[in-house]
């Protein structure tokens, strides 16, 4: 049986590529917009306030098989007072 700490590292250099995928991506900001997806046609299909000050809104479009989900959040006490992250639903 190889020694724990030689399959730790074996399993690390697995792993640590793919993570530092997903962290690139997550570092990204998003380029859609609520106001692009509205002038592109997408309709809100759905509104729910999570919690205090943050909200998430559904849209859906009829050529798209996907919904977009948008996440707002809203502090005054940030620079921008408004932080909004948009992602598809696939």
């Amino acid at each position: 049986m190889p020694p724990i700490r030689s399959v730790a590292l074996r399993l690390s250099a697995a792993v640590l590529p793919a993570l530092m995928t997903c962290v690139s991506a997550l570092a990204q900001p998003s380029s859609t917009s609520i106001e692009k997806l509205v002038s592109d046609g997408w309709e809100v299909a759905g509104y729910v306030s999570a919690w205090e000050n943050r909200s998430l809104v559904l849209f859906r479009h009829k050529e798209h098989k996907y919904l977009v989900q948008c996440s707002v959040l809203i502090d005054v006490l940030r620079n921008p007072r408004i932080v909004t992250y948009c992602y598809d639903l696939k």
